[in-house]
């Protein structure tokens, strides 16, 4: 059985997909903040699917306030972006630079390298999904100005995290840092030229290995 936390059970055991049967929205005040893997700070869970006793995917925000390793997740991928503060930059074992993250820029790196996070110029915020590249396909992209969107067909997971100006869900107005599953056919929208967001896209491979 896979469990989907905060929202329920959302596995069909015949389609091993989730999908929201309506528009879920999760403030920012509901999130569940935890400590680091490795114990070096604290993140903030979204919400999270385990399968088999390990997880498939989890959308976290996390504050990073220094220097310091950076959480081992084997087997899994990461997307980070940094949705706050001047960035930062990982540096492989050797302390040579190996995945820049500048603000609001999506970076792809997988959770079994040994990274350690160095600050740019103060603490930053980020938000990250980790998934299992051998269930899942991921994408992330920040969305600016005025746009109206759907949710993509075919998709495990469509969401929306607001990080700037006005998104509207359907009825429902998205505050800083609140993150919306999207419905299928309710249109959301950017509005204003100071409007951004963070929309993150996960999709089951068609032959799912387990």
């Amino acid at each position: 059985m896979i469990h989907v936390y905060p929202l329920g059970i959302y596995l069909s055991n015949r389609s091993r997909l989730w999908h929201p049967a309506a528009m879920h929205i999760i403030r920012r005040s509901a999130f569940t903040t935890v400590p680091w893997k490795n114990g070096g700070g604290i993140t903030h869970e979204v919400a999270k699917a385990e399968g088999d006793g390990r997880l498939l995917w989890r959308l976290s925000l996390a504050e990073v306030a220094s220097d310091g390793p950076f959480s081992l997740f084997p087997g899994l991928a990461r997307i980070l972006t940094v949705i706050e503060g001047a960035g930062m930059d990982l540096l492989s074992t050797a302390g040579k630079v190996v995945h820049p993250l500048p603000p609001l820029v999506p970076v792809h790196f997988t959770g079994d390298e040994l990274l350690t996070g160095r600050l740019r110029a103060g603490p930053c915020l980020d938000f990250n999904l980790i998934y299992d590249p051998q269930r899942f396909d991921a994408s992330a992209e920040v969305v600016s100005g005025e746009r109206s969107m759907q949710r993509q067909s075919g998709t495990v997971i469509d969401g929306l995290l607001c990080l700037a100006g006005t998104v509207q869900c359907g009825e429902h107005v998205l505050d800083r840092h609140d993150f919306a599953f999207l419905e299928d056919g309710e249109d959301v929208k950017t509005v204003g030229g100071h409007a951004h967001a963070l929309r993150l896209s996960l999709g089951a491979w068609a032959c799912d290995p387990h």
